[in-house]
């Protein structure tokens, strides 16, 4: 069975090589995905990485508050995913509460 780890603050110079080089020192790594912007395509500064659940243990122990490249990387367990309908539902309900015109409070 295999952790998903959550990682933060990545560079936008970093690359998944990068990524899998650096995860490598804890164990082996199953699999990496960095998120982007859906839009744009933009590389949003974030990702996350599969391991082993030991190694997993041991990356998060070791890599939390390293360097990568030019910036120190957040290292810790992925919360699991929310479903789909209290993503959604939850942004267009906040929208526009409390605000009047150009944003301002009522």
């Amino acid at each position: 069975m295999g952790k998903d780890l959550y990682v933060g603050n990545i560079s936008f110079k970093a690359t998944e090589e990068d990524i899998l080089k650096l995860f490598s020192v804890a164990g082996r790594v199953k699999s990496i995905h960095l998120i982007k912007d859906p839009k744009t395509g933009q590389f949003k500064g974030c990702g996350f990485v599969k391991m082993a659940d030991v190694e997993a243990k041991k990356a998060i122990a070791t890599l939390d508050g390293t360097l990568l490249v030019d910036r120190v990387i957040e290292v810790s367990e992925a919360r699991p995913q929310k479903p789909a309908e209290q993503r959604s539902a939850g942004v267009s309900e906040k929208r526009g509460q409390g605000r009047g015109p150009a944003g301002r409070r009522k």
